[in-house]
């Protein structure tokens, strides 16, 4: 049974960790070309990202754009944890075996992963509303400026 717990512990941080730099492609900046001494672009392009920056224009986005992707991103990396914490729990109630204290335990985790799950959400919307309205005061963008 430890060796599970040791899994799912490394298991969690290995998607944490993907999930962050998956995320810093999402805010890189021009994927690292920069003009060379006879004005033709450079290409220091190691890994091939270059067309999707081309294409999609990633890290030229404006600071509230940026602030609201990365409130996105952490959001969406605390509830893919509070899932996580979820499925734990299930997995300890399937394999419980009828012990009421192991029972009782995975209900602790489910209920503390959808509590979790709802404190995600509702600083999801306030974040939202606050980065809305924010840019409407101050004039700088519309309502559906944030991809939310």
């Amino acid at each position: 049974m430890r060796l599970v717990k040791y899994k799912t512990i490394i298991a969690i941080i290995a998607a944490v960790l993907f999930s962050t730099l998956a995320a810093s492609n999402v805010f890189a900046n021009d994927g690292g070309v920069e003009p060379n001494n006879q004005g033709a672009a450079q290409n220091d392009d190691v890994f091939g990202i270059d067309p999707i920056h081309e294409t999609t224009a990633l890290g030229k986005a404006d600071l509230q754009t940026t602030v609201a992707r990365i409130i996105n991103v952490m959001l969406s990396l605390l509830g893919i944890v509070a899932v996580v914490i979820i499925l734990l729990g299930g997995f300890k109630w399937m394999t419980a075996g009828g012990n009421d204290d192991k029972v009782e335990e995975a209900k602790k985790l489910i209920l503390s992963g959808i509590i979790g799950l709802a404190i995600i959400m509702s600083a999801w919307a306030i974040a939202r509303f606050v980065l809305i309205q924010l840019g409407q005061a101050t004039a700088v963008t519309g309502a559906n400026q944030y991809s939310f």
